[in-house]
């Protein structure tokens, strides 16, 4: 025979897996939490007590782009008045931003 049998060899003795290997990990979920996580739960909380506060006069910009002024406001819904006589419902989670009052007027 040309070729001697290959034998496996004894596998090392396996150490305890410390903390120091874990530590990439951590620091990882870490910086994810800090850097995406929490701003994002900031950004949600403060759109919905917005959308939460949302009544009849105030002027806002949807998610669509229409800039009006909000006359009717109902349970999931709100009436935006975006032109003298055209009123859409829109969701009230589709309001993207109050705008201070008086901005329409100096839009036109």
């Amino acid at each position: 025979m040309f070729i001697s049998n290959a034998y496996a060899e004894a596998a090392a003795p396996a150490q305890g897996a410390g903390f120091m290997d874990f530590l990439p990990l951590v620091v990882l979920v870490a910086v994810f939490y800090l850097l995406v996580l929490r701003p994002q739960s900031k950004r949600a909380k403060e759109h919905k007590t917005m959308v939460e506060a949302l009544q009849r006069g105030d002027e806002v910009v949807t998610t669509g782009g229409e800039v009006g002024r909000i006359n009717k406001v109902y349970e999931e819904y709100v009436g935006v008045e975006i032109a003298e006589n055209v009123e859409v419902t829109v969701l009230k989670t589709a309001v993207q931003a109050m705008l201070p009052k008086g901005t329409i007027k100096s839009i036109k």
